[in-house]
C-alpha cells in the first residue's frame, strides 16, 4: 500500500487527494477518468529482465534475415537494415530514414536507456546522467513501432506468397518476440519507483534528492480545498465537475508529463524545467492550437496525393503496374485475404482520415470554447494518440516488397511518390496530436463554472 499524496491529472489538470493505490490496482481521475497511478509490484526488476531479453532479441533481429523469396532457383534474403539500404539507393531516402528511425534507432535507444538506467540501480548505484537518459527513453518510447512492423511483415508475406515461395528467416520470429518483450518492459517500468530508487542510491546532498523535497513542499503548500479522493473502485465516479474544483494551473503547480513530478511554477512564467528529470514544464503547451492547426493543414494537403498517386511501381516481363493504397486493399480482398484487406484499409485509409477529422474537431471545439461533453472529447484525444502509430503499416509493407522483389529483368518493385506523402501524413498527424493540449478542453469548463459562481 502506498501513502496518499497530491495528484494532478495530466489530461484535465484537476487536483485530487490520492488514495493508497490498491495492489495491482489503478487510480483514475474523478473528472476525466485518466489513469493517474498504477501499482506495479517489482516494477524495476521485471523491467530490467525484459530489457535484457530485448537486447538479445534486438541484436538477433537486426543481424539475421527476416524473410526470403525464391523464384526459379533464385533466392533473395533481406534484413531490416538491407531493406532500409534498398530504399535509400532507390532515392527514397525520406522513407528509408523513417523506417530506420522507427524500427531500429528508437527501439535500440529504448533498450539502451532502460539498461543504462536499471543496471546501476540493480547494483545499488545511481545511474549516470539519469535525467538525460530518462528524457531520451520518454521521447523514444512512442516512436518505436516494432508491433506495427510485425503486422506489416504479415501483410507483405501474404502478398509475396502469390508471387513466389516465401522463406521465413530467424529474424521474423525474433522480431515477434522482441515486440512482446519491449511491450512488457514499457508496461512494467514505473517512473515513480525509479526516481525513488535513484534518490535512495544517491549520496546525501546529491541533486537527485532535491526533487523529492521540492515535490513534498509543493504537495504540503498546495490548497486542500475541493480535492477529490480517487481510487480504482471509484473509476466511474465523476465528482470533479462541480464549480470550484481546484486545478494545478489555479494553484501555480505543473505536472511533468515525463516523470510525473509536481513542481511550483515561477510567478508569471508559462514554461519552466522539471527539477527532477529536466523535461520542459508548461502550464499549457505554448501555442497549442495554432501549432496543431498548422500540422493538420499540412497533413490534409498531403492526404490527397498519398491516396491518389501510386504507392508502388511494379516492373516485370508483362509490363509496368502502378498501385495505389486502395488498389492494394482490393488485391488482398480479391485474393481471399479479406481480414488483411480490412486491416490495411483501416490502418492506411480510415485511421489517417479519422485522425485528421478528430483532431480538427477537437481543435475547433476548443478554440470556440465549447463546454459540452468535455469527457467524451478527452477520450477522443486519447484514442487518437493510441491509434496514430498504426498508420505506418503500409510503409512497412512497401519496405519489405521493395527489398525482396529485386529479380532484375523478371520483376522489380520500387516505392512510388505516394509513399513519401503517406509517411509525411502519419508523422504530421502524430506531431499534431502531441501538440494538442487536452487541458484546454477543461479550461473552458472552468471559466464557465467561475462565471456561473
Amino acid at each position: 500500500m502506498k501513502r496518499a499524496e497530491l495528484l494532478v491529472c495530466h489530461d484535465c489538470d484537476l487536483m485530487q487527494r490520492g488514495a493508497p493505490c490498491p495492489p495491482r490496482g489503478t487510480l483514475r481521475c474523478l473528472r476525466c477518468n485518466a489513469e493517474l497511478e498504477r501499482d506495479l509490484p517489482e516494477s524495476l526488476g521485471r523491467s530490467l529482465a525484459f530489457a535484457l531479453g530485448a537486447l538479445v532479441l534486438f541484436v538477433i533481429s537486426n543481424l539475421y534475415p527476416i524473410v526470403g523469396l525464391a523464384v526459379n532457383g533464385n533466392l533473395v534474403l533481406t534484413t531490416l537494415w538491407h531493406s532500409v539500404e534498398i530504399l535509400y539507393l532507390d532515392g527514397m531516402w525520406p522513407i528509408a530514414a523513417l523506417v530506420f528511425a522507427t524500427t531500429i534507432l528508437m527501439p535500440g535507444m529504448q533498450v539502451a536507456c532502460l539498461l543504462a538506467l536499471l543496471v546501476p540501480l540493480a547494483l545499488n548505484r545511481a545511474p549516470w546522467r539519469a535525467p538525460l537518459l530518462f528524457r531520451v527513453l520518454y521521447t523514444a518510447r512512442p516512436w518505436g513501432m516494432t508491433e506495427v512492423l510485425i503486422l506489416g511483415l504479415l501483410v507483405a508475406l501474404v502478398k509475396l506468397s502469390h508471387i513466389a515461395t516465401v522463406v521465413t528467416g530467424v529474424a521474423l520470429w525474433s522480431f515477434g518476440a522482441l515486440m512482446l518483450v519491449l511491450a512488457g518492459a514499457s508496461a512494467a517500468f514505473d517512473a515513480r519507483q525509479f526516481w525513488a530508487r535513484v534518490a535512495r542510491a544517491s549520496r546525501p546532498g546529491n541533486v537527485a534528492n532535491a526533487p523529492n523535497a521540492a515535490n513534498a513542499a509543493n504537495a504540503a503548500s498546495a490548497p486542500n480545498v475541493r480535492t477529490h479522493f480517487a481510487s480504482g473502485d471509484e473509476a466511474g465516479a465523476r465528482g470533479g465537475r462541480a464549480a470550484g474544483a481546484l486545478t494545478g494551473a489555479a494553484c501555480g503547480i505543473a505536472r511533468c508529463h515525463a516523470c510525473g513530478m509536481l513542481a511550483r511554477m515561477p510567478a508569471a512564467a508559462h514554461a519552466a524545467t522539471c527539477p527532477r528529470c529536466g523535461s520542459a514544464l508548461h502550464m499549457r503547451k505554448v501555442a497549442s492550437l495554432s501549432r496543431t492547426w498548422a500540422l493538420l493543414v499540412a497533413a490534409m494537403v498531403l492526404y490527397v496525393p498519398a491516396n491518389v498517386l501510386p504507392v508502388m511501381d511494379t516492373s516485370s516481363l508483362f509490363g509496368t503496374q502502378k498501385d495505389t493504397i486502395m488498389s492494394g486493399v482490393v488485391y488482398l480482398w480479391v485474393s481471399g485475404s479479406w481480414p488483411l484487406a480490412l486491416l490495411v484499409f483501416i490502418a492506411s485509409v480510415a485511421v489517417p482520415m479519422l485522425k485528421i477529422l478528430g483532431l480538427s474537431y477537437l481543435a475547433w471545439s476548443t478554440q470556440r470554447s465549447w463546454t459540452w461533453l468535455p469527457e467524451q472529447r478527452t477520450r477522443i484525444y486519447r484514442l487518437i494518440e493510441l491509434v496514430g502509430r498504426w498508420s505506418m503499416l503500409d510503409i512497412y509493407v512497401i519496405t519489405m516488397l521493395v527489398a525482396l522483389v529485386q529479380f532484375n529483368a523478371l520483376a522489380t518493385i520500387k516505392a512510388g511518390p505516394a509513399a513519401i506523402a503517406f509517411g509525411a501524413v502519419v508523422i504530421l498527424t502524430m506531431f499534431a496530436a502531441n501538440m494538442f493540449d487536452p487541458r484546454l478542453i477543461w479550461d473552458a469548463v472552468e471559466r464557465e463554472n467561475g462565471s456561473a459562481g
